[in-house]
C-alpha cells in the first residue's frame, strides 16, 4: 500500500463486506490489570462517529466478525501490522491522533510496569443505548464524555458503578487497596515513596485527559467521566461528578453532582449544591439554565430556567412549599393572577424549569418566597479566557 487513494481502496473493500457495520465509536485503550481484575483503561483518542478509515483497519486485522460492543486484546505484531495498513501517511504521523497513538504504542511496548500487568486493546460501541458490560466499556463511556465527544445523558451507562474496581491511586498507578501496605515497604528507601492520592472506583479526570479551554484549581474535585465546556473553571472548592458537567462558560465553586447539567453563563457559588442522581432517593434529572446563578451555600433540587437566581443559602426542594409574589409584591398563583394571601403558596417542583425565578427567604416570617429575577448575571469573562 503505497498511496492515499491504495489506502482508501483498501478500506472499501473491508467496509463492503456482507454484514459489515461501521462502529459509533471506538478507542484504542491501554488497559493495567492485576490478579485478573481490570485497575482502569486509558484511551489516548476517542473516536465518535468519525475515523471510519481506522476502524476499518483495526476490524480487518483483529478479524472482528461481530459487530457488537466489544473489545479485543492487540499484540505486538498486531500493531506493527496495523501502522504498516497507514504507510501513506507514516510521513505526517502528527496530523493524525490515531496513527501518533499506534506509533507510540510501539515505542513504548511493554506488558508490565512492575506491579500491574499491561495490554493494548480496542473498544469497539455500536449502540449506545446498551447498559455497561464491563470495565473496558466503563472508562470507554467516561473518556467520551471527558473528551466531549458524548454529552451527559446520552449514553447509557446503567451498571457502570458495579463493573469499576474499587482502586488505590497511587503516583506508581492504580493498585488493589490490599496491596498498598506490602507495595509501599519497596519504596520505603526510593527518593519516590509511594503515595496515594484517593481510594475511589473513579481517578481524577485530568490524569487522562485535559479539555481545552477550561481551569481546574484542584485536580481531585473533577472525576473521570464529568463534561467541562469549553471556557469552564473550577475552583478549589468546586466539584462536578461523572455524567455531568458544564456547557460552556461556567464558574463552579460549589457542587455539580452525578447527571445535573449547568448551561453556558451561569455560576454555582461557593457551598452550593445541586442535587444529583446516585443517591437521596431523587431520580428527576436536574438542569440549571443559561445565566442562573446558585448563590454561597445555596441548593436546588429542581431545575432552574433561563436567569434565575437562588439567594445565599436559601435550598429550594421538590417538595418546598414557596409562596409566590409578582414584581409588585403582590400574591400570586402559578398564572401570574393575583389572590389572596395563602392562595399564592405551590411545591418547589412546580416552578420547576422556569425562566428569570428570584429564590429569596423572607427572614420576618421564616418562609421561602419566589419572585420574578429582575435582572440576570454576567460572568467576570476575565475569568472563563483559559486558553
Amino acid at each position: 500500500m503505497e498511496t492515499v487513494v491504495d489506502f482508501k481502496e483498501y478500506v472499501a473493500s473491508v467496509e463492503a463486506r456482507p454484514g459489515y457495520k461501521k462502529p459509533l465509536a471506538f478507542g484504542l485503550g491501554i488497559r493495567r490489570t492485576k490478579n485478573g481484575k481490570t485497575l482502569d483503561v486509558s484511551y489516548p483518542v476517542v473516536n465518535f462517529n468519525e475515523n471510519f478509515g481506522t476502524a476499518a483497519v483495526l476490524i480487518d486485522v483483529l478479524k472482528v466478525s461481530e459487530y457488537k460492543n466489544s473489545l479485543f486484546s492487540i499484540t505486538l505484531e498486531n500493531l506493527s501490522e496495523i501502522y504498516s495498513h497507514f504507510s501513506p501517511f507514516h510521513n505526517d504521523n502528527n496530523k493524525h491522533p490515531n496513527l501518533e497513538t499506534i506509533n507510540a504504542l510501539i515505542d513504548n511496548y511493554t506488558t508490565s510496569n512492575g506491579y500491574a500487568n499491561i495490554e493494548i486493546m480496542v473498544y469497539f460501541l455500536f449502540d449506545q443505548s446498551l447498559p455497561v458490560e464491563n470495565a473496558e466499556e466503563a472508562y470507554f463511556k467516561l473518556h467520551c464524555l471527558s473528551t466531549r465527544k458524548a454529552e451527559p445523558h446520552s449514553l447509557n451507562l446503567d451498571g457502570l458503578f458495579a463493573k469499576l474496581q474499587n482502586v488505590a491511586w497511587t503516583n506508581k498507578g492504580p493498585m488493589l487497596p490490599e496491596d498498598v501496605a506490602v507495595e509501599s515497604v519497596k519504596h520505603i528507601g526510593s527518593h519516590s515513596p509511594l503515595i496515594v492520592s484517593h481510594v475511589d472506583k473513579f481517578p481524577y479526570m485530568i490524569n487522562y485527559h485535559i479539555p481545552s479551554g477550561i481551569r481546574i484549581a484542584s485536580g481531585s474535585q473533577v472525576r473521570l467521566g464529568a463534561y467541562l465546556g469549553e471556557g469552564t473553571t473550577v475552583m478549589p472548592s468546586g466539584y462536578i461528578n461523572f455524567n455531568a458537567g458544564t456547557k460552556g462558560n461556567t464558574m463552579v465553586e460549589g457542587r455539580i453532582s452525578a447527571g445535573v447539567v449547568v448551561d453556558k453563563d451561569s455560576d454555582v457559588g461557593g457551598g452550593a449544591s445541586i442535587m444529583g442522581t446516585l443517591s437521596g432517593g431523587n431520580k428527576k434529572v436536574i438542569s440549571i439554565g443559561q445565566k442562573s446563578l446558585l448563590g454561597a451555600n445555596s441548593g436546588t433540587g429542581i431545575s432552574l430556567g433561563f436567569g434565575c437566581t437562588i439567594a445565599a443559602g436559601v435550598y429550594v426542594t421538590a417538595g418546598s412549599k414557596v409562596f409566590l409574589y409578582n414584581q409588585n409584591n403582590e400574591a400570586v398563583n402559578l398564572n401570574n393572577e393575583v389572590v389572596k394571601e395563602g392562595e399564592n403558596i405551590v411545591k418547589g417542583i412546580d416552578l420547576s424549569g422556569k425562566d428569570k425565578l428570584l429564590f429569596i427567604m423572607d427572614t420576618a416570617k421564616g418562609r421561602l418566597v419566589c419572585k420574578p429575577n429582575p435582572k440576570t448575571i454576567e460572568l467576570n469573562s476575565t475569568l472563563h479566557h483559559n486558553d
